[in-house]
């Protein structure tokens, strides 16, 4: 199957809904929950920081790496709300003997952590009842595995008490299927297509739909660890983020930022919460509409919109609001990875 990439002349591109007509261009906020916990990473940091400090997050009752309460202050304060994209990534034990000599899979093994612990279901419950997006992101072998993608929605959706609306891949993986199996399994958009080693408008200046349904496509135009360093440069970094914003404003486009919630950590990974802080401002001031790709989606005009949300609504009668009973897994089947690793410092 080809890959579905759209164009600015295709009849699926989605355009911007009349509720930001008037606003210059729009700025999608995500944070993909990748390592929320900073554990065996502190002998690392302490290395190449030459800081023995660093070793205090050994401790179980430090982790610098929880940044979710600055994360929703700053955007409190800014009068925004973005979304937060939830990882359920495979224990080591899930995966056939051939990836336990693997390193990239002892390192995403080593990050993995569960939605059914008392202060991530807390969480869960603050984000949701402040107006915060919650998403899935799907695990790195997830992306050709549709059961695999549908149990860990069901789990995220026991956890919040409600249906999700859309997420990205883990490492933006993505197969000619993949949107396949999000819509299969009534996810209603995707955000991976995009890099982490570039940034810009690749995938065109609006959202799009691949299948000419409800179901939409929200390119990534940054992720942070693909501009230059802010910790390094600042100013190098701000120029690569104003200028997008310019091409945005210019182009009346869906602009969409990725920022990991671990380098909103000042001293393992300096500039970068202000450089997030300051692509927030510049934009308002620009005048464009900011927020989580949901609350957008949500003003869309969509195909076949009725059936939809009377299949939802179904849905989730049947799933209840209170029932975290069920968060703990069945077996998925295991799938072999089948594309190339991104070793890039992204998940």
């Amino acid at each position: 199957m080809p890959e579905r990439e759209p164009n600015q002349s295709n009849s699926k591109v989605a355009g911007r809904p009349s509720a930001v007509a008037d606003s210059e261009f729009a700025l999608l906020l995500t944070h993909d929950v990748d390592r929320p916990y900073k554990s065996v990473q502190s002998v690392y940091h302490a290395i190449e920081h030459r800081d023995l400090g660093q070793l205090r997050a050994l401790r179980p009752d430090v982790n610098p790496w929880w940044t979710f309460d600055d994360i929703i202050e700053l955007e409190e304060s800014l009068g925004v709300r973005s979304a937060f994209y939830f990882l359920r990534e495979k224990h080591l034990l899930e995966r056939p003997p051939s990836d336990w000599l693997n390193p990239f899979y002892w390192v995403e093994h080593v990050g993995r952590y569960g939605l059914e612990t008392p202060e991530m279901l807390d969480l869960l419950d603050r984000l949701q009842e402040g107006g915060w997006e919650v998403g899935l992101h799907g695990s790195y072998d997830s992306y050709d595995d549709a059961e695999r993608l549908e149990t860990e929605k069901t789990m995220l959706e026991l956890a919040l008490g409600e249906s999700v609306t859309g997420g990205r891949q883990h490492h933006l993986n993505r197969s000619p299927e993949t949107w396949d199996h999000h819509r299969d399994i009534g996810l209603k958009y995707d955000a991976s297509p995009g890099s982490s080693e570039t940034f810009g408008f690749d995938h065109g200046y609006l959202p799009f739909r691949p299948f000419g349904d409800e179901f939409v496509v929200f390119p990534l135009t940054v992720m942070e660890c693909a501009l230059p360093d802010p910790g390094d440069d600042f100013n190098a970094a701000w120029a690569e983020c104003e200028a997008l914003l310019a091409e945005a404003a210019e182009n009346d486009a869906v602009m969409s930022a990725l920022w990991h919630p671990r380098l909103f950590e000042q001293t393992d990974f300096p500039g970068y919460r202000r450089l997030y802080r300051q692509l927030i401002e510049r934009a308002l001031e620009m005048g464009a509409w900011v927020g989580a790709p949901a609350d957008y989606y949500a003003m869309m005009d969509h195909p076949g919109e009725s059936a939809a949300e009377e299949g939802d609504e179904s849905e989730l009668a049947e799933t209840g609001n209170d029932d975290r009973s069920r968060l703990r897994p069945r077996q998925a089947g295991d799938n072999k990875v089948k594309t190339g690793l991104n070793t890039e410092p992204t998940g």
